[in-house]
């Protein structure tokens, strides 16, 4: 309600008096109210106004049955009959909510809602009550409980709120916007705005929002959009209330005067069904608030402010004799409601005190309340005394009554999740027997069990790994799936959940709050997204290979620069290393060194990931030296520069990550034999002494380095084969040191938990004595706690336990080619000085960059992930501020974590990999400028693959040198694809499917037009993509690919290879052109290409409105072109030029987007015709579109 032009004596309740959650009694009030009523000490009203036995309700004719104070001398601000529930909420002046119960409103619960402003508005929902305060909206359950809090600005001053649907809010008040929140995320989804000074009455009807403001104006607006449609200028002052029922608008409100605003005793009626004023309609009462109560008739209930009713029809006339009254204890009403039953009247008044009007004497609330939960009495006193003592003592002694309602054990589903146990596998011989018939399966019963039994094993064996791999039973017992308590929620192994939108609606956001972009998991041999990850946050490296570009076909270093860049663009937003994997998989490296996984290995996790991992480690480091090493042919691709790393010799792998050593063999003859070589990583090797002694990182490290082994060798000296002493001596070390743990068995993991346990008892012992477990500290205490182990500071000693790895490293080369190693503290440093002054004397100083862990899951087959300390140019590229951060990569799920977590190993289930520890100060030493390779010659002509394709067949003309693009410049896009493999999907018992793991395509056919010029409409780009995989489905019906095309010994196309069509397009995303396409998102996502969003323009969301259907080309085409399209196979070239004409055709529609509102008319319009031809183009000839465009003269001549 609308409290402008109102008794001036509302002035004196301001919320200052309101502040205490107590009020004490008024001294306004009326005595003859407190009249046998009980008041506590403090003089407060506890319990209902008593009604005499002796008042008699007539039936059909509203009069008072209860009065009950609420709070005393406290004005009612608002009052809300419950709609699922037979309750009364009140809201007061002092921000304090009461609920009464049924009838004789019997209190049910009383909690205060805010500290100082008054309440406004409740509605009550399903599960609790809303209520809004001048800017907070607070949902609450009918005991009390807070369910959520949601804080506005503090400029918004709200009065009114609308529940459009179950989940969806409209908040209105005195601003110039209207908030729609989702009850669900608890979020602002839109702003709508509306004229100053705002809204403070909302209605709703199956047509329209209804708004009052405070002007006077009620306006219509439509219920999708918010614009609004109708406007009634319904009176020169202000309005007070209006309500809506069938075709009739009522309203009530204030006229200007020349002494200020005067209450109108016409109220305003309004019919919907022609949008104009009818008869207005006087009535004997100065009306403030009115109500339709539509039982027997439309009739309206019109209040006045001191408690004068009236009943009378909308479109008759007003007989006194219909008026009664209301006694209010305050001067004022300030508060009406009417149930949803219609059978009961509520009103506040200024004094605190609630009236209820009903028509029965036991009326209901609401058509059909639920029942109402009451709390149990307390039985404690009641009960014997049980002496524990007593083992035989029956617990049945303590009564527990027979309910049906749900046990505090009985968890809700948000709480917890089903655990079935898993099938066995089934029979080999069955599947070697069975035949497939569509999607099911049939084979002869081998008999090797009984019918219908299937044996579990409650314990699985694994002879490879011991029973290392095995998670120990925790404590809980082995029925609650152990795994589950033990492995942290955020180290589990992520999947996507796939819908009928695919990926579209799967929230990547609720995974990853940062803007550094994360890996999708369901790639074959997506195992090593985390090692991908490390590579691209080592500076160096990530420069150098975005530099990199050769001639070859698969070359490993040119995918992960093309990945890398894509990593850079991206804005938390992840990414597929699709293109990259692919690549892998043509390694005949990869597939010896069993790196190529089978899907069913991959899924089941039967391969050792950490092994695998580590294999994956040496594997790229390897081969990407090799592809920087390469001498290349002619450099058609390499910028004129080259790379800003490389140098004439070795390649910048082996500078960053090649240790230069030599091998010494000595035989007992006495001859030595020495020999020079280099690595790129070392692997840890474990000290045999079992008598588990302590030993620190830095001795096992320099153990593995100094590697000293006795082996059969050849002697020259001798001529044959002797007993020999191999010793490794460092020349120079690596700027980037990469360490495989090899922790594959329950051995070396006993040996890591050993050394953790001895590092823990030495921190303790070094602060001095022992600590239990539970025992913390303050930070001051902890200043002096150090590790030799090289540990920073702990403020808890929580993050003392399960770590050995020290942060930091120092390692000096030594005159006699030998090599001191240790552990390093920001105290040492203190003490001996900077490292990099010390690099001169053959000092250097090592800090941990990344750790990769191997995680222990046996309910997923386990996973990898990466601990990475992103460094300040990453901050400074993706978020603008300057620091360093640990974080914990995990596929798509990246959140930040304290540096202790990425030391600490519980080798119960996360098991270190591999380590990475980087030369302190090394970005300084490299150039990190990043050259763009790519070059316009990538569009030049180039010879097709395919054997047999003759000029004729070209579909295409390339551009020339006065036609390259330039920026903003349109290109239309279409691309067509096939399956590599099929979809995996199970159906469910309700007859729904779930999508396990999409179908994975591949990139068939890529077509680019010229979007303006001369020969706009022509291709300039039409490449047919060779593929070495298997194609298990063409799709030939949608994408016009046939078997065949794809070959190169029997294709007529023009056949390249995926590279060099990447290329082109990657050099006009970089040149920065707008293509032009429909359903560009999948498009890029398959060929696995980062596009800004400023440079896509897809039809098929310019001819969309929300929450509507997407509309295929072919439609579209029809409609607004008058062209059939698609008709037997769809063709790439006549899909790109569609999509450009139909750009055209949105520019000529929208007026080049500056009248949307015509536009959302003709889109409108589209809709209709689309539901009634059922989104299908009409077959006969003879039928035509309804709209008419002329397509481009350029695409006709061709």
């Amino acid at each position: 309600m609308n409290f402008e032009g109102l008794d001036p004596g509302l002035a004196e309740y301001a919320p200052a008096i309101h502040s205490a959650l107590d009020p004490v009694l008024d001294a306004h009030l009326n005595p003859s109210l407190l009249q046998n009523v009980e008041l506590d000490p403090e003089g407060v009203a506890l319990e209902a106004l008593p009604v005499q036995e002796s008042v008699h309700i007539m039936e059909g004719v509203y009069s008072e049955l209860h009065s009950v104070v609420a709070e005393v001398g406290v004005p009612v601000s608002v009052s809300h009959f419950d709609l699922h529930e037979e309750m009364l909420w009140v809201g007061s002046h002092g921000g304090h909510a009461t609920s009464f119960f049924g009838p004789t409103l019997e209190r049910y619960s009383s909690f205060q809602v805010n500290g100082s402003d008054d309440i406004r508005q409740i509605q009550s929902l399903e599960n609790g009550v809303l209520f809004l305060t001048k800017n907070n909206l607070k949902y609450m359950a009918r005991g009390g409980l807070i369910i959520f809090d949601y804080l506005l600005e503090e400029s918004e001053d709200m009065h009114s709120l609308l529940l459009t649907d179950s989940s969806t809010l409209l908040v209105g008040g005195l601003q110039n916007h209207i908030l729609e929140i989702d009850l669900n995320t608890v979020q602002e989804t839109q702003k709508y705005a509306v004229e100053t000074p705002g809204v403070t009455i909302m209605r709703q009807t199956n047509r329209f929002f209804f708004c009052g403001h405070t002007s006077g104006k009620i306006s219509l607006r439509d219920l999708r959009t918010f614009k609004v449609e109708h406007e009634f200028d319904a009176f020169s002052g202000s309005l007070s209330d209006f309500d809506v029922h069938g075709n009739l608008l009522a309203t009530c409100g204030f006229s200007s005067r020349l002494t200020g605003l005067a209450c109108d005793r016409f109220l305003k009626v309004y019919d919907l069904r022609m949008m104009r004023a009818i008869t207005p309609l006087q009535v004997h009462v100065d009306p403030a608030f009115l109500r339709f109560i539509p039982t027997y008739t439309s009739r309206l209930a019109i209040i006045s402010q001191s408690g004068q009713c009236q009943f009378c029809e909308p479109t008759g006339l007003a007989n006194p004799a219909d008026i009664f009254h209301v006694n209010p204890v305050g001067p004022l009403l300030m508060t009406f409601d009417v149930s949803a039953s219609k059978q009961a009247l509520a009103f506040g008044d200024s004094e605190g005190c609630v009236h209820l009007w009903t028509d029965s004497p036991e009326p209901s609330f609401n058509p059909y309340s639920r029942e109402t939960e009451f709390a149990l009495p307390c039985l404690v006193d009641s009960l014997p005394p049980l002496d524990w003592s007593q083992d035989l003592l029956p617990l049945s002694l303590i009564p527990v009554p027979l309910t049906t309602d749900t046990l505090l054990s009985d968890w809700p589903a948000a709480n917890s999740a089903p655990a079935p146990r898993r099938a066995p596998p089934v029979d080999a011989e069955i599947l070697r027997t069975m035949k497939k018939v569509g999607f099911i399966g049939y084979a002869p019963n081998p008999r090797t069990r009984l019918r219908n039994q299937i044996p579990y094993r409650l314990k699985e064996s694994d002879s490879e790994f011991d029973s290392f791999n095995k998670v120990t039973e925790s404590p809980v017992g082995r029925e609650e799936e152990p795994h589950l308590h033990m492995v942290s929620k955020k180290y589990r192994k992520v999947t996507i959940k796939y819908s009928k939108l695919g990926l579209e609606d799967f929230d990547f956001k609720h995974y990853n709050k940062t803007l550094f972009a994360g890996l999708e998991p369901h790639i074959p041999n997506a195992y090593c997204n985390c090692m991908i990850q490390v590579l691209y946050f080592l500076e160096p490296v990530r420069c150098l290979i975005q530099n990199h570009l050769c001639q070859k076909e698969f070359c490993l270093a040119c995918e992960l620069g093309f990945l890398f860049h894509m990593l850079d663009l991206s804005r938390g937003d992840p990414c597929q290393g699709s293109n990259f994997l692919r690549a892998f998989r043509t390694i005949p490296e990869a597939s010896a060194l069993g790196l190529i996984l089978a899907d069913s290995d991959e899924a089941s996790g039967k391969g050792n990931l950490a092994r695998l991992i580590q294999r994956w480690n040496r594997f790229i480091l390897t081969q990407l030296h090799q592809d920087m090493q390469e001498m290349e042919g002619p450099q058609a691709y390499r910028g004129a520069g080259g790379s800003s790393f490389c140098s004439s010799g070795d390649s910048v792998i082996g500078q960053l990550f090649s240790c230069e050593m030599e091998n010494c063999s000595l035989c007992r003859c006495g001859s030595e034999t020495v020999r020079a070589s280099s690595t790129l990583l070392f692997t840890l090797s474990y000290p045999e002494d079992k008598t588990g002694k302590n030993c620190d990182f830095a001795q096992v490290l320099k153990r593995s380095i100094c590697l000293e082994q006795n082996t059969q060798a050849w002697c020259d000296n001798c001529e044959k084969y002797q007993p020999t002493i191999q010793t490794r001596n460092i020349c120079h070390l690596p700027d980037i040191l990469v360490i495989n743990c090899e922790v594959n068995s329950s051995k070396e993991a006993d040996f890591w938990r050993m050394q953790a346990e001895f590092a823990f008892k030495m921190a303790i012992k070094k602060y001095g004595g022992e600590i239990s477990k539970n025992k913390e500290f303050a930070l001051a205490d902890w200043k002096e706690l150090g590790s030799p182990e090289g540990m920073l500071v702990c403020s808890s000693i929580e993050e003392l336990k399960n770590v050995w790895l020290p942060f930091s490293i120092r390692m000096k080369m030594t005159k006699n080619k030998g090599l001191d190693v240790c552990n390093w503290t920001d105290g040492d440093e203190m003490q001996w000085g900077p490292a990099r002054a010390e690099e001169e004397h053959g000092v250097y100083v090592y800090d941990l960059m990344a750790t990769v862990v191997h995680i222990l899951d046996s309910r997923t087959g386990g996973s990898l992930v990466a601990h990475i300390k992103v460094g300040e140019t990453y901050h400074q590229r993706k978020e603008g501020v300057t620091h360093q951060q640990w974080y914990l990569f995990n596929d798509f799920l990246i959140e930040p974590i304290d540096k202790h977590e990425a030391v600490q190993f519980d080798m119960n289930w996360k098991v270190p990999a591999i380590l990475y520890y980087i030369k302190r100060n090394l970005n300084s030493k490299y150039s990190l400028n990043i050259k763009n390779p790519i070059e316009a010659s990538v569009l030049m002509a180039e010879a097709s693959l395919a054997r047999k394709q003759r000029k004729t067949h070209t579909t295409f003309i390339p551009l020339m040198l006065n036609e390259m693009p330039q920026v903003g410049d349109l290109v239309g896009l279409d691309a067509e694809f096939v399956t590599l493999n099929e979809e995996e999907a199970e159906l469910r018992s309700d007859g729904t499917k779930s999508t396990i793991k999409p179908s994975q395509m591949s990139v068939a056919r890529i077509t680019c037009v010229r979007g303006q010029g001369p020969s706009e409409g022509i291709p300039f780009i039409d490449d047919y993509i060779s593929t070495q995989e298997q194609v298990v489905d063409y799709l030939t019906q949608y994408s016009g690919i046939k078997p065949g095309d794809l070959d190169a010994k029997i294709s007529s196309k023009h056949l390249t290879t995926l590279k060099s069509t990447y290329l082109k397009l990657r050099f006009l995303i970089d040149i920065g052109v707008k293509f032009v396409g429909h359903g560009l998102q999948k498009d890029f996502r398959v060929i696995n290409l980062m596009v800004p969003k400023d440079q896509v323009l897809d039809t098929v969301y310019l001819f969309h409105m929300p929450r509507k259907r997407m509309i295929s080309l072919r439609f579209l085409a029809w409609y607004f072109l008058d062209l059939k399209i698609q008709g037997e196979t769809h063709d790439s070239i006549e899909d790109a030029r569609t999509a450009l004409q139909l750009y055209r055709k949105y520019l000529e529609l929208s007026k080049n987007g500056t009248e949307p509102d015509s536009f959302h008319k003709v889109l409108k319009g589209l809709y209709e015709k689309g539901r009634k031809l059922d989104w299908k183009v009409p077959e006969p000839e003879g039928q035509t579109s309804p709209k008419n465009a002329a397509v481009f003269s350029s695409v006709l001549a061709l």
